[in-house]
Parts: structure tokens; sequence; C-alpha cells
């Protein structure tokens, strides 16, 4: 097995040097005299300082888990359920695409008739994880603090405002229902 050069990516286990060469920094580790890399990311050889360590590739990379609060934009919509693109899991925004739906069943406490009195295609809306059944991620609004926190006009596309049981198009004046949180309009994007 061969010294790695600087820059190199290495992945965990992949032999950097000896300690009569470097001493271990960041994501390095010691065995029987052989430095290795902890983690996956670049190795750098400071050879001013006779030191080894290993940056990250990727800063924790976050996927969605049950119990997770992620943050969404409304896409394909049915009677019974939508689907929603997850592009934030509680304040970290993802780089990679994942998508949740949400079930009628699991909108609110109460009756909903229709997916239509809670949310529209282009809502933004924020929801918890249930289940990750059949690697499809299952969401829920059932929360006063979960729900649409960004709703749009289905006439202009205007942002809606909350006026007590319902959404009012300031521009031009449609109203629509949605289930909303307690803090509408105040999730940072």
């Amino acid at each position: 097995m061969s010294e790695q050069k600087s820059g190199n990516i290495v992945l965990p286990g992949e032999r950097l040097g000896v300690i009569e060469e470097f001493l271990p920094d960041s994501g390095t580790y010691v065995k029987d005299g052989i430095i290795y890399s902890k983690i996956v990311g670049h190795a750098l050889m400071d050879l001013l300082h006779k030191r080894v360590s290993v940056y990250p590739l990727i800063n924790g990379a976050v996927v969605p888990k049950v119990t997770s609060t992620v943050v969404g934009q409304v896409g394909n919509a049915q009677s019974d359920n939508v689907l929603v693109r997850i592009f934030k899991i509680g304040s970290k925004k993802l780089s990679g695409v994942f998508t949740g739906i949400l079930h009628i069943s699991d909108v609110q406490e109460r009756y909903v008739d229709s997916m239509n009195d809670v949310c529209k295609p282009g809502d933004i809306i924020r929801a918890k994880v249930i289940s990750e059944k059949n690697q499809i991620y299952h969401l829920s609004t059932n929360d006063k603090n979960l729900g649409v926190v960004y709703a749009f006009c289905s006439r202009c596309g205007n942002l809606l405002e909350p006026k007590r049981y319902e959404m009012i198009c300031t521009k031009c004046g449609n109203i629509e229902k949605r289930k909303t949180p307690v803090d509408y309009g105040h999730e940072e994007i």
C-alpha cells in the first residue's frame, strides 16, 4: 500500500503515512505506528509542520428520519394525498432531493373533506416524518406547529395572508382554505 499525496480523496482505513514522518491530525487515527484516514475526505499533507489530516468531503450528510421535521414544496396533488419535495430537515438545507407523501388521514384530528382544503401545489409546508415504509417518507401535519408555512393564490400566484379561518389574496381578493401553523409566514427558506 503506497502513501497518499496531498489533495487525494481518501476513504476510511486508507493508509496516509507513518508516525515517524507525520503527526496525525483531524480526520485520522493511528494503529501500529501507521496513520489512517478516519473519514471520507481530502488528505492534506502539511510538509512544513509535518502533519497529516483529512478534511471531510461531505459535512454531515443529512437525510430525513422518522420524527424529523421537514420543509418542502407541495407538488402533485390528488384528492386524498399530495407529494412533497423535501428541501430542508430541521434548519439544514439539503443538496439532494427527497420526496415525501402527505395523506389526508395524517393532516389533522378533525375530518378533512379534500386535500384542497389543506394545501395546493406550490405551497411550502412544514411536516413531520412519521414513517419510512417502502422507502417512502410518509408525512404528517397533525400538530399546531405544522402545516402550510407559505401559501400561494391558485388564481394569481400572490402570497396569501391569513384572515381568521381563511386565507385571502390581497392582489385579486380570492379566498382559499389552508391548514397553517401558528407561525405562518415566519419559516426561513
